[in-house]
């Protein structure tokens, strides 16, 4: 049977990269009918950040990446570590020093495995191989101890994870060697790079799924795009649905190449996501719950004109807000509000008390052919903005007096 886990370790808040981990461990695990575990690794206590695990369980909780079974944390297992330290010390492959204990890797030994990711054949010499601690002067355990052992006697089947892993792995066999287990198998992802070609971090803005959840990404955008970072389904089709990424997936159609963290294709994504999903209004009051203006807009019985309209224009929910304010972005100069004021009295006088939409139209175009005047430059006069809304949507939702109250202001 397949089993897979996600195993974060709570040092901070997990970015983009490690909940792809994740989320191919979850499509791997879904795709084989088999069992996605999650296994908090907190042995390293100095290094542990307040929050961090609560962050990791919400990530998968927004995003609906669940796992099988009850959580485990490696803080609550360490009786088995020591049991199985001793075992390594009994048999003459471990040795203390300092209080720690090591592992000597024979210098004769070769260790070589086929990893998923690209059907590679990766081969190291023991003599490359330093002395690693395994169980530390504080009685926890090493990754390279915990991780074994526990994916040994939780019987993963196939392990996810970053290519940064590589140069564990053959500590890693060398251990499974030792307590006489088969490993399992091994698929190192590519890891994801930044614009300028290095590994993606803070500094290029790496952020948290979280993170983008509070910038208006929706959760199907950010699993979506962190599929499509290092795993190719075929056809030319990129938006794709949690349920379609599960039918689809397959080991080997994850790329060995770095993928590039495009944020322009994430923002369109997200645009294209949004203009698709069925419950566009209850997602933006799920967003705005605290923004009392924008939820009286959202709850009135102009709701699903304005959504509508403003669906088409959004890369991200925090866009909405942008888009259906009344203010002006910025105040007119002197030119310009000697235009509006001859464009409310052209307006005036050819429409009367009522702007029907198609007749405001043709006026506004009468107006921008005989006085020269860009269309855009129109549309801030009336709007108060650069972009946005389209006229004829804003005179359904808003009506004449938002187009006066502009041109007057």
């Amino acid at each position: 049977m397949v089993r897979v886990r996600y195993a974060p370790s709570p040092t901070g808040t997990a970015h983009i990269g490690g909940t792809r981990t994740a989320l191919f461990n979850y499509l791997f695990a879904k795709a084989s009918n088999g069992e996605f575990i999650l296994r908090i690794e907190d042995t390293d206590q100095k290094r542990l950040v307040k929050g961090s695990e609560k962050a990791l369980i919400e990530i998968l909780k927004w995003l609906e990446i669940k796992p099988t079974r009850e959580i485990i944390r490696q803080s609550q297992r360490l009786d088995l570590y020591k049991k199985y330290t001793n075992e390594l010390l009994d048999n003459g492959i471990a040795y203390e020093k300092e209080g720690a204990v090591y592992i000597n890797v024979p210098d004769n030994k070769t260790f070589e495995w086929t990893d998923l990711v690209g059907n590679k054949k990766i081969s190291f010499s023991g003599k490359d191989i330093e002395d690693f601690v395994i169980l530390k002067s504080d009685g926890f355990p090493t990754y390279h101890l915990a991780n074994v052992v526990d994916d040994h006697l939780m019987e993963i089947s196939h392990v996810f994870r970053g290519e940064e892993w590589i140069s564990s792995t053959p500590k890693h066999l060398y251990l499974y060697e030792a307590f006489d287990w088969e490993p399992p198998e091994f698929a190192h992802l590519p890891v994801i790079l930044g614009a300028d070609k290095t590994k993606l971090s803070k500094r290029h803005g790496a952020k948290s799924a979280l993170d983008y959840r509070d910038e208006g990404y929706l959760k199907e955008t950010i699993l979506n795009y962190m599929a499509l970072l290092g795993w190719n389904p075929g056809g030319d089709k990129e938006k794709l649905s949690l349920d379609e990424m599960v039918k689809l997936f397959k080991v080997e159609d994850i790329n060995s190449a770095n993928p590039i963290f495009d944020q322009a294709k994430f923002e369109w994504l997200n645009g294209v996501w949004i203009r698709t999903i069925e419950d566009l209004d209850t997602r933006l009051e799920e967003f705005y719950e605290e923004d009392k203006d924008v939820l009286e807009i959202l709850k009135s019985n102009k709701a699903k004109n304005i959504v509508k309209a403003a669906s088409s224009r959004m890369k991200t929910l925090l866009d909405f807000k942008t888009l259906i304010a009344k203010s002006s972005s910025r105040d007119k100069t002197s030119e310009e509000e000697r235009l509006a004021k001859k464009l409310l009295s052209f307006l005036s006088e050819k429409l009367g008390n009522e702007w029907k939409d198609e007749e405001l139209l043709a006026i506004m175009r009468q107006f921008s052919k005989e006085n020269d005047v860009s269309f855009k430059t129109i549309f801030f006069l009336m709007t108060g903005k650069e972009s946005g809304i389209g006229i004829l949507e804003l005179n359904q939702i808003y009506g004449k007096e938002f187009f006066v109250k502009n041109l007057t202001g």
